[in-house]
């Protein structure tokens, strides 16, 4: 029986202290969070995932500087609706720059430094990159409210006739994402309110094609509730909105897919179609775990930080029973060699503590595995008729292969995330 652990002993900020994987310095400044090597390594894990969904469905990562000139957002027309949120940059010559909040302004000049046809469509963009937004001091939460945040970004540009197989797409890797971790997703479509339409950007015909290319998606799928999130949408398009349950019944907002017909229209994007004819791409904007820091700050609170054990920054700590026994340390070392062989993050705890605290030690940094290497072990596998040096066919390699294969299926631990934990 899984003790009971409130709200409080799952807090994220508290985990990311006792986990060694975030800080947060006063003199680095509120709400910009400082990633160890153990947070570094958790975030590099969970986007390579995303990424790895995305290369597989055509994706091309690009890289944008973190500033720009502001006439870009001017035209994009984020500037009208965020410049009091932006971290302003003037430079010695009195050029107005801005920090950049959002990167879709920036990845559609990727897409129009030359010109594209119809032939070259869809064209995926994906980066994962940092943006940052002047929140005020008294709103910031952890990670779940930051100044500095990091997305896994993508944008799609290509033809009306692409929107509903490209929104499927993202779909399908937003539900495996997120069923690796034992979320329950369900699902608001987020629509322009037509009380206000000076809120919003583009045409009625422009928001009608892309509320129902939209809605084309969600009847393909077929079976799904969907909340009606009118006046949700983005002031350029509508959007399908991802709310994730977490082990504590709340509802956090994470995964989106957009469609928008205005920015394209306002920057100017074109491509020739099949009659030598320019016309207006599509843009879809789809993040699947949005901010990485808000998505592990509901991450750590889902999971009170027992993470499966592909994402975990420690997956194996090798606790030798006599550290100044020589057969005992060879034999530690041969099964770290091996663990690094099959891409296990390992480390080893010659410390002078007993085995019990060592033990306790890793639990504590909840390293999901631990293995204790002493005496009998060395004795099991001389009774095997093999040497210490010759691990290959005993027990320690079947329990290294046991983990690499949770590894790779990137199993999923959903009895750790059950309500009540």
């Amino acid at each position: 029986m899984m003790d009971f652990m409130d709200e409080s002993e799952k807090d994220h900020k508290r985990l990311g202290r006792e986990l060694d994987l975030f800080v947060f310095s006063d003199l680095v400044g509120p709400g910009l969070p400082l990633w160890t090597p153990r947070g570094t390594v958790l975030r590099q894990e969970l986007d390579r995932f995303v990424q790895e969904m995305r290369a597989q469905n055509g994706y091309q990562e690009v890289t944008i500087p973190h500033i720009t000139k502001k006439d870009l957002y001017q035209k994009s027309g984020h500037w009208t609706k965020f410049k009091d949120d932006l971290f302003h940059v003037k430079s010695r010559e009195g050029h107005e720059f801005a920090m950049k909040p959002m990167n879709c302004p920036h990845h559609t000049q990727i897409y129009a430094s030359r010109p594209r046809s119809y032939k070259e469509l869809p064209i995926r963009y994906r980066e994962t990159t940092m943006n940052y937004r002047d929140e005020q001091t008294g709103e910031l939460n952890g990670l779940l409210r930051a100044r500095s945040f990091t997305q896994d970004d993508a944008h799609v540009f290509c033809r009306e006739e692409h929107i509903l197989e490209e929104s499927l797409k993202i779909w399908d890797m937003v539900e495996k994402f997120y069923g690796a971790f034992g979320f329950e997703l369900s699902l608001r479509f987020s629509k322009r309110d037509p009380k206000t339409p000076d809120a919003y950007s583009g045409d009625d015909d422009m928001w009608n094609k892309a509320e129902a290319e939209l809605q084309k998606a969600i009847d393909k799928k077929g079976g799904v509730a969907v909340a009606d999130g009118t006046g949700d949408a983005a002031f350029y398009g509508p959007k399908l909105d991802f709310t994730a349950t977490d082990s504590l019944g709340r509802s956090w907002q994470v995964a989106t897919i957009q469609v928008d017909f205005a920015q394209p229209e306002g920057l100017g994007l074109t491509y020739v179609n099949e009659k030598g004819e320019e016309q207006r791409p599509v843009m879809i904007h789809c993040a699947i775990m949005g901010s990485i820091e808000r998505f592990l700050a509901v991450l750590l609170e889902h999971t009170a930080g027992d993470l499966p054990v592909w994402a975990s920054p420690e997956q194996l700590r090798l606790i030798p029973v006599n550290p100044d026994d020589k057969d005992i340390i060879e034999l530690t070392e041969i099964i770290y060699k091996k663990a690094g062989e099959k891409g296990i993050r390992a480390t080893i705890d010659s410390s002078n503590e007993s085995v019990g605290k060592r033990i306790h030690g890793a639990k504590e940094l909840k390293v999901p595995h631990q293995y204790v290497v002493g005496p009998l072990l060395i004795e099991e596998i001389k009774k095997a008729g093999l040497e210490v040096t010759d691990i290959d066919q005993g027990s320690p390699m079947q329990f290294l292969d046991k983990i690499e294969k949770e590894i790779k299926d990137r199993k999923d631990y959903p009895e750790l995330y059950e309500q009540g934990r």
